[in-house]
């Protein structure tokens, strides 16, 4: 069964007011956070796929999402890069989507169209879009967690969540269409971004994962992995140790610890602090280190 550009497993389970749980890579998919955070899920709740675009090089530049190649049980296969849906049973409330957004290098209207119309055909009730950023925020203090809601149940939850409301002005992603206009079809919207350090590379970043998923736990109850708890911590004692090995940045640490009060801090209205040009150089060439990267 196809449904705009995704083709469908059939049969089409019977969800029950589902939530779409979703995140854009690479764009906002800064150290994988919300990679892990979709893939513990599926494993956590035993996701099935439902839908994958049927020709995902409809959209997708392959010269820059190259395809993989892997053996499995002896033959050599290639994996294609795609947008993919998996479901799951929710344990007593609403069920759960799982959707993996990529970028569309090309008929992204169309691609977005496409989301809209499975979202609508599932009938789904709340859209949600986890995702993370670079920021100029020390490690030493819990991530700033910027977000933003359409809709009366999702305002709530974004109060409820102490997430800091996004004034963020400038480029943006073409799948922000989604959050737009899912409103028009009866879904309620809500984003959560996780602010993490600029300084600090990642494969897999714990710290941000642990920070979104005490959000779910708090408005959805979604279970923590207790595991994700200590591997954040052995990455924050890492960047610990690392730190003390940088001069520049454990001399700089103080200074974004300030600024991070300073936002916490403010007032609606207000502007967020700036760096210095100072204070920038010294954070790029931290960059171009690698602190902390595993």
């Amino acid at each position: 069964m196809k449904i705009g550009a995704f083709e469908l497993n059939e049969p089409i389970p019977e969800l029950k007011e589902p939530y779409v749980f979703a995140i854009l890579h690479p764009w906002i998919d800064v150290n994988n956070v919300g990679s892990l955070i979709l893939n513990g899920l599926e494993t956590q709740f035993e996701a099935k796929e439902l839908a994958r675009l049927a020709k995902p090089g409809h959209f997708f530049d392959f010269t820059r999402y190259r395809p993989t190649l892997y053996y499995e049980d002896g033959i050599r296969r290639i994996s294609i890069p795609n947008t993919t849906l998996r479901y799951a049973k929710g344990e007593g409330g609403n069920d759960l989507l799982f959707l993996h957004l990529l970028e569309p290098h090309a008929l992204a209207e169309v691609y977005v169209d496409s989301v809209l119309r499975i979202l609508k055909t599932l009938k789904v009730k709340m859209y949600c879009l986890l995702g993370s950023m670079y920021d100029v925020v020390p490690h030493t203090q819990p991530f700033i967690v910027n977000g933003g809601a359409v809709g009366k149940e999702t305002e709530r939850d974004l109060n409820r969540s102490g997430a800091q409301p996004s004034s963020y002005q400038g480029p943006t992603t073409i799948t922000t269409l989604i959050t737009q206009r899912a409103p028009e079809l009866g879904i309620d919207t809500i984003w959560f971004i996780v602010s993490l350090p600029q300084y600090v590379v990642l494969e897999e970043d714990y710290l941000g994962k642990v920070r979104l998923m005490e959000l779910l736990n708090l408005l959805y109850h979604i279970p923590i992995d207790k595991k994700d708890f200590e591997r954040a911590a052995e990455q924050r004692s890492l960047i610990n140790q690392r730190v003390e090995r940088t001069p520049e940045l454990k001399n700089l640490l103080p200074q974004l610890e300030t600024m991070y009060e300073l936002r916490i801090k403010r007032k609606e209205g207000e502007t967020t602090p700036k760096l210095s040009p100072e204070i920038e150089e010294i954070l790029w060439r931290i960059m171009g280190k690698d602190l902390g990267k595993a």
